[in-house]
């Protein structure tokens, strides 16, 4: 059953509490972090006094800092990755680590750990991939003006593109099905990866779901490694690109439209004399209409062939995400076999 998005209010902590009906799975916390020695033991202790059955991994990416030993003295389980940017250290853990429930979450202690239980319940007991952690504060210092306003625009137009199931498209307190997971490229190398996750679910339909959380500013001494402008353009530029690579026929047929627009406005005065002279007295202006038909004309072939492979694309990895079973607990299959 697919579950759309929905918008709940934050559960007290005896419903977080509630346990999960039948064999409970097992929990992965994952935590990408680079220099945050500051607020890194503090996530690793509250994540593990919320789920305290799950497993803390920490993965460093090339900190400077004293965040290994933070993670370790507060009981997580420290791995590196060498590769800078947030989507390499993401790559790395969904290859690495084996589990039923996969927690994401930020090392920069912003994110509220005592939801966890109730995203995990709710994808376990739902059967859902992906539960997203939709961040609610009024604290204008966690949540800067010019952070809501790119995390607005740029979920405004993937829900455009790709369906509008996610309002907080760029949050990192996310939970996901080994399914999920186990089927995700991992392609982006930074921030951009967020985009990614998303579009992923949205483009094989998944089973998904939003709840509302709490979030707060950073703890002293902690500071964001995200640059608005920076990291906006290469977000942009990640939807753009899965624009093109998972819609190419919209894509590449705007592309024909703008050149066959310019074309005609080119031509049209040409066209004009002709009619009235018989004469072509611009002709640099005719090869130059005629040239950009014949590329608009191009891009509208392109379009068409890879909307073919790209449909392919999508069936091979639809299969390969239906080859992992789904979470939650199931009923027996006929004849007894589990």
């Amino acid at each position: 059953m697919t579950v759309t998005t929905l918008d709940r209010p934050v559960a007290d902590t005896a419903a977080l509490a509630t346990p999960m009906a039948g064999a409970a799975p097992a929990v992965a916390v994952l935590i990408p972090c680079y220099n945050e020695e500051a607020a890194i033991g503090a996530v690793v202790r509250d994540f593990r006094a919320a789920l305290p059955d799950a497993i803390v991994y920490v993965y460093d990416n090339n900190s400077s800092d004293r965040t290994v030993e933070a993670a370790r003295a507060a009981g997580a389980v420290v791995r590196h990755e060498p590769l800078q940017g947030k989507g390499n250290v993401m790559r790395r853990m969904f290859s690495d680590i084996e589990a039923d429930v996969y927690v994401l979450v930020d090392g920069d202690d912003t994110y509220h750990a005592a939801s966890a239980p109730l995203l995990v319940k709710r994808l376990w007991e739902d059967q859902l991939d992906m539960v997203n952690g939709a961040r609610v504060t009024d604290i204008v210092a966690a949540y800067r003006p010019g952070h809501r306003f790119g995390n607005l625009l740029l979920t405004g137009m993937v829900a455009n593109i790709f369906g509008s199931r996610i309002q907080d498209m760029l949050s990192g307190y996310r939970v996901f099905s080994r399914r999920f997971v186990k089927s995700f490229p991992a392609l982006s190398s930074g921030f951009e990866t967020e985009t990614e996750l998303t579009v992923h679910a949205l483009e094989l339909r998944m089973p998904i779901a939003e709840i509302k959380t709490p979030y707060k500013d950073r703890p002293p001494g902690s500071h964001s490694k995200l640059n608005t402008i920076r990291d906006g353009v290469r977000i942009l530029k990640t939807i753009l690109i899965l624009v093109k690579e998972e819609r190419p026929m919209p894509f590449f047929f705007a592309i024909f439209a703008a050149l066959a627009v310019a074309a005609v406005i080119l031509a049209w005065p040409v066209l004009a004399t002709y009619v009235q002279t018989g004469l072509v007295p611009r002709f640099p202006t005719a090869l130059l209409s005629t040239g950009l038909m014949l590329l608009g004309f191009l891009s509208l072939t392109c379009g068409l062939i890879l909307d073919t492979v790209t449909l392919g694309r999508r069936e091979a990895k639809r299969m390969r995400y239906l080859s992992i079973p789904a979470p939650g607990n199931h009923p027996p299959l006929a004849g007894g076999r589990p």
